[in-house]
């Protein structure tokens, strides 16, 4: 088999013009920072440099593949499976995207190197973009030559030494300068196993480059072939699986693309409505506060209407007493001191004044009361073109305006609840709009007052209160209804509990002769008959009522109590089982 020297694409190929290597390979390590120095590639496909790898801190994971599994790239695809055991396996995590590496079984140094970032790093030192080359051979002087069959760097002195031996005479050398505007300048890639060989080779077998020792020893009768002469069967595999990667990468980006344009716009739209809500919410508060000195302001003047008020009736007050004790200290000294004649001539003066101070009229109550209340929860209209709430209430119930309205004041049904309405006013008959009143309800049967019903009070908010008890027998009850311990407008009062409403047993029927089928024995409570032995009515006969009706009772409102009490009577089982 002969070898097939063709280079790699792009292998020594010159770079476009513009084209600065520096920005897109590889050559910082990063977590060192630094030049690449032995740089592992990882299975996340990032590259780290060996001595920083070993540095991070390994942890135990269960290997669940076997103990001879291998998690480099050279692992062959062509290995027997071998049984699956749970076995401790040591692992880091990538220091670029923390996926977990499991390490094969040599550890750090058993993963791939990366001989891109090799050939990146060597481009940029000979660029004078990083450290300079040291000679291949000597490793010790600094490079000025390439020999571009050996591809090895050569100081000055190796480099007139590698002309002087038969071997290498004709070797092609160019100097370092030249090779500037080369993409690649690696070293051969020796065999781990086989240092002084050059992986030229590639077994199919265990899917790994290897050397010419390898495949007289470890590889014999594997099927192998030179390394260019199977690139493009694995390359263009590669190329497949890039082409089925190379959409999910651009769906990616476009669904990134959208998350980053959403993202903006819920930023736009969270900031225009956080615009919005603190324009609402400094809108409110400016009318609140405005709200707020309405209030205050309407408290002063109730304060100075009231106390206008109170210092009137108290100068009033002031000036009747003032009057009064006038006349009684004239009226005694003169009973006491005067003498008869001195009493009659003044008599007439001090009865006129003493009978019109006695016909003024006054009130031992103070003329206003302190009765202001403020409601948070009433509604105060709009303001600024909101809604405000707080309202301030100088009305005082009067129990005497106060007005019970309901259907169920004056009736009931055992069992059932009754409910009527409690609509308090004040003096001047208007509705107290408001709440808060201290109501007292009590439900008392005439003939056990010892045991009230159980009544409930409802507060509506707006000066009506919803009242609702449930007796537990008919009878006469008595309802008491008061605040401040004062009845109210037409308390107390009775109420009469009946029975439960009766349902109808029997039929609401045109005639008994439609709902019974005919059926000569069937009755009716309306007390029609037939001709021909029937017992019970029929249209146009005798003692029908002309109207549909109750079979049971003779009613004739569908949605009625049943008035029958069960004594004799008619039968009425045959009509209870006919429908209509």
């Amino acid at each position: 088999m002969s070898e097939n020297r063709k280079p790699l694409m792009g292998f020594m190929g010159k770079l476009p013009s513009g084209t600065a290597l520096g920005n897109s390979g590889k050559t910082h390590c990063p977590l060192c920072m630094g030049l690449f120095k032995v740089p592992r590639l990882l299975p996340c496909l990032h590259t780290v440099c060996t001595t920083c790898l070993e540095q991070l801190e390994p942890f135990s994971v269960v290997d669940i593949r076997g103990g001879d599994s291998d998690t480099s790239s050279e692992g062959s695809i062509f290995q027997e499976l071998k049984p699956r055991s749970l076995q401790p396996q040591i692992g880091i995590l990538c220091p670029v995207c923390d996926a977990q590496v499991d390490l094969p079984m040599g550890g750090v140094k058993a993963l791939t190197i990366d001989h891109l970032a090799v050939n990146d790093v060597m481009l940029e030192s000979l660029r004078g973009e990083g450290q300079g080359l040291v000679c291949d051979l000597c490793n010790d002087r600094e490079v000025e030559k390439r020999c571009q069959t050996c591809k090895a760097n050569l100081c000055h002195f190796c480099c007139q030494a590698h002309r002087r031996q038969k071997k290498t005479t004709y070797h092609t050398m160019v100097d370092l300068k030249d090779l500037k505007a080369y993409s690649r300048i690696g070293k051969p890639i020796l065999c781990p196993a086989h240092p002084a060989e050059e992986l030229r080779l590639f077994c199919e077998l265990c899917d790994q480059p290897v050397c010419r020792d390898c495949v007289v020893g470890e590889h014999r009768e594997h099927p192998y072939d030179f390394t260019s002469n199977v690139i493009h069967k694995h390359g263009d595999s590669v190329r497949e699986l890039l082409k089925d990667t190379q959409p999910h990468v651009e769906a990616l980006e476009e669904a990134l693309a959208q998350i980053k344009g959403t993202n903006s716009a819920l930023q736009e739209r969270v900031e225009a409505v956080a615009a919005d809500v603190r324009t609402f919410s400094e809108g409110y508060i400016k009318a609140i506060e405005e709200h707020r000195d309405k209030l205050l302001k309407q408290l002063e003047d109730i304060r100075v209407q009231k106390e206008n008020s109170l210092q009137l009736q108290k100068a009033q007050l002031e000036q009747l007493l003032a009057d009064m004790r006038t006349g009684v200290e004239f009226t005694q000294h003169l009973l006491t001191s005067g003498s008869d004649l001195e009493i009659l001539i003044t008599k007439g003066v001090v009865v006129e004044r003493l009978t019109k101070l006695n016909q003024v009229e006054y009130s031992v109550h103070p003329g206003v009361n302190n009765k202001i209340c403020f409601f948070p929860q009433g509604k105060a209209g709009l303001c600024r073109g909101y809604e405000v709430y707080g309202t301030i209430n100088t009305k005082e119930v009067d129990p005497t305006k106060c007005v019970l309205q309901g259907e169920d004041l004056h009736r009931a049904r055992e069992k059932q609840p009754a409910t009527f309405t409690l609509l308090c006013k004040d003096a001047a008959g208007d509705s107290m709009g408001r709440g808060g009143d201290n109501i007292q309800v009590a439900v008392v049967p005439k003939d056990k007052k010892d045991s009230p019903v159980r009544t409930m009070v409802h507060d509506n908010k707006d000066g009506t209160y919803y009242i609702s008890y449930t007796p537990k027998e008919a009878g006469v009850y008595t309802v008491w209804v008061c605040i401040k311990e004062q009845h109210v407008q037409g308390s107390p009062f009775t109420v009469t509990v009946r029975k439960r409403h009766r349902p109808h047993p029997g039929v609401f029927h045109c005639c008994t002769l439609c709902s019974s089928g005919g059926q000569k024995t069937a009755h009716c409570a309306c007390g029609g008959t037939m001709p021909g032995g029937y017992l019970g009515c029929g249209h146009g006969h005798k003692g029908h009522p002309g109207r549909p009706h109750w079979s049971c009772c003779g009613k004739f409102t569908e949605k009625s109590e049943c008035m029958w009490t069960g004594g004799q009577g008619a039968p009425r089982s045959l009509l209870r089982t006919v429908a209509l």
